[in-house]
């Protein structure tokens, strides 16, 4: 497996690219965290492909980019991410003729597109960004796998092709300048991290969606959707559907632990995590290898300043001590102190090529940077609460029928912390509206559902298909900053396909939030972590933060040259930086930003507006 990697490259029909191998270095050299083992590039005249590597499996023969030659045909691949079902592949691959010189998936994912063309999509299990180029058709081919695990952008700049794992690749190359429009800054300022599956907020920038794939040829770019979320009426008991979850959850945790190289798992002590934790703990017993190791992350006296709410219901740490203790693991607990979460901020607008999460980025990025000295392989917990309903908003009346995103609730108030220039040239309002209505157009109904089911239908699709890519981008971007390489077992697409047409009153088996999925680790988690409710992924409570991050956006709106000023209130920022319930949660973005975070994410943008040299157009 080939695992952690950047990609990128272009097509140019007008020009000979042989002579351009200097814009190849400087796109690739962009994605070198992603992959600091090894940097390859191939040249024709009209196609330059680029990579950056991080080896997992089979490190000698794994280089890309990797050349086949087939008939009187040559292919040339360029691969980010991994096949979990590589070998049975292989092996059928073989029982049909087909020869392999190497071990890696890299050669597998090459030779099934060489059988199978873009019908090898439909039998791949993994996640993966990938491009495939055709020498003798003069063809590039795209794919991105089904849930966007792995990022893909891509732009059509000045009658080029360009493409790259992360925005900054793209921008590396001259034809693609740092602009930003209306559509980009609404995105960055209504819609937060949430941004909108396919846009990529530059212009001239898109994203590749998810499920979907590409062909750029000298006839132009066809996009084609091979995988989406598919509405069927659900049969089997609550029994069977326990033990169907079960047996997927199992299967996917064992393919995702094989690698070359260390293995070890976030835990919170939450449902998800602790699953992930025992069965990688279960699995490692019955094959012999030893201990798994387990990290976990919070922050230096949050002990002291925590106090529950809806949201954090109570503290991870004596969850994580019960499960270390019941399962043998080795433990690494990792703290932060809040000067260094401040200054992660600007770290972490680098590695998303955007404002982000605020602190939720920053800590991820310090985390992952910890964990990255002891494994190169880590398995999360992330996405179950998008598939299995596990959020407060899947449970709430004014969430569900608040007509707008259950994270943008507070999209009004969000709206009047714009500058009045620019609030009429975005739309604010409209845009969320639009982007709303986009999203709900797209979901799959079934017949016969009642209105309330509708309804669930419709929470969930907006969680898997909106909010979900939010998370994965982070987990991919903070991890691979630092050259970790994440692996989400629930994102598996049987899982995802299996669990979204579980009916409500299923799923919430037992009057529970992921009814089911406690139902289904029945006799795998004892039973005080497998009732225990959810709490997210820690935030800071300490009152050092919210003066630091309050400190810092002073010091933007005090410098007259800062690029943020010209589009925001300053005024009402003011008042509110100094208002006596800043340390508090605002309502200000919805669900989604405490006052601290919303301090941040503002000192985020002026950040990246600065850093990336964006113009505004």
């Amino acid at each position: 497996m080939n695992t952690m990697c950047g990609i990128t490259g272009w097509i140019d029909w007008t020009h000979d690219l042989t002579h351009q191998s200097e814009s190849l270095e400087k796109m690739t050299e962009t994605l070198a965290p992603r992959g600091p083992d090894a940097s390859g590039a191939w040249i024709t005249k009209h196609c330059a492909l680029g990579h950056r590597r991080l080896s997992v499996i089979d490190p000698e023969n794994g280089a890309q980019p990797m050349v086949r030659i087939s008939g009187d045909d040559t292919y040339v691949i360029v691969y980010n991410g991994e096949l979990y079902n590589a070998l049975e592949l292989r092996r059928e691959l073989e029982n049909r003729g087909r020869r392999f010189t190497t071990n890696c998936d890299t050669e597998v994912l090459l030779v099934a597109y060489i059988e199978w063309g873009m019908d090898c999509l439909d039998r791949f299990n993994g996640i993966f960004a990938f491009a495939i180029w055709d020498n003798k058709d003069e063809r590039l081919f795209l794919a991105r796998d089904r849930l966007g695990v792995k990022p893909l952008f891509y732009s059509r700049a000045n009658q080029l092709f360009l493409f790259g794992s992360e925005p900054k690749a793209i921008l590396a190359h001259p034809a693609c300048p740092p602009e930003v429009g209306a559509e980009g800054l609404a995105e960055v300022f209504m819609m937060g991290p949430a941004r909108t599956p396919g846009h990529g907020v530059y212009r001239h920038l898109s994203e590749l969606r998810p499920g979907q794939c590409l062909i750029a040829d000298r006839s132009g770019v066809r996009i084609r959707t091979y995988w989406q979320l598919e509405s069927k009426p659900h049969t089997e008991s609550i029994e069977e559907t326990a033990a169907q979850v079960k047996f997927l959850l199992q299967d996917t945790v064992e393919r995702q632990l094989i690698s070359d190289v260390p293995i070890c798992t976030l835990l919170s002590g939450g449902l998800d995590s602790s699953a992930l934790t025992t069965l990688a703990v279960h699995y490692y017993e019955q094959t012999g290898q030893g201990s798994v190791h387990t990290y976990s992350v919070d922050y230096v006296d949050n002990d002291k300043h925590f106090k529950a709410n809806a949201f954090q219901p109570n503290s991870d740490a004596p969850w994580i001590t019960r499960m270390t203790s019941h399962l043998g693991t080795i433990h690494h607990p990792v703290q932060f102190d809040t000067p260094e979460l401040a200054d992660a901020l600007d770290a972490a607008v680098a590695a998303r090529d955007l404002p982000g999460m605020a602190d939720v980025d920053g800590s991820l990025y310090l985390f992952c940077r910890e964990i990255k000295k002891g494994a190169t392989v880590a398995l999360s917990g992330e996405a179950a609460d998008e598939i299995f309903g596990g959020y407060p908003w899947f449970h709430r009346e004014e969430a569900l029928n608040a007509g707008t995103f259950p994270w943008a609730l507070a999209s009004k108030m969000r709206a009047e912390l714009l500058s009045p220039d620019l609030a009429a040239w975005i739309k604010p309002l409209d845009y969320i509206g639009d982007r709303y209505s986009d999203a709900v157009a797209e979901v799959p109904r079934l017949k016969g559902e009642t209105e309330e089911e509708n309804k669930m239908r419709t929470m969930s699709y907006l969680n898997i298909t909106r909010f979900m890519p939010t998370l994965l981008d982070r987990k991919d971007r903070m991890s691979m900053a630092v050259g970790l390489e994440v692996r989400v077992p629930f994102c598996d697409h049987r899982l995802v396909e299996y669990v979204w047409n579980i009916p409500w009153e299923i799923k919430t088996a037992g009057d529970r939030e992921k009814g089911i999925l406690r139902r289904a680790l029945r006799g795998v988690l004892p039973d005080d972590v497998l009732t225990r409710k959810k709490s997210p992924y820690p935030k800071t409570h300490n009152p050092n933060y919210l003066a630091a991050v309050r400190q810092r956006l002073l010091e933007v709106l005090d410098d007259p040259s800062s690029p943020l000023l010209p589009l925001v209130n300053v005024k009402k920022i003011r008042e509110l930086i100094h208002s006596a319930d800043a340390s508090s949660n605002l309502p200000w973005f919805g669900q989604l930003m405490s006052g601290p975070q919303l301090f941040a994410y503002l000192t985020q943008v002026n950040t990246w507006l600065k850093m990336y040299k964006v113009t505004i157009r």
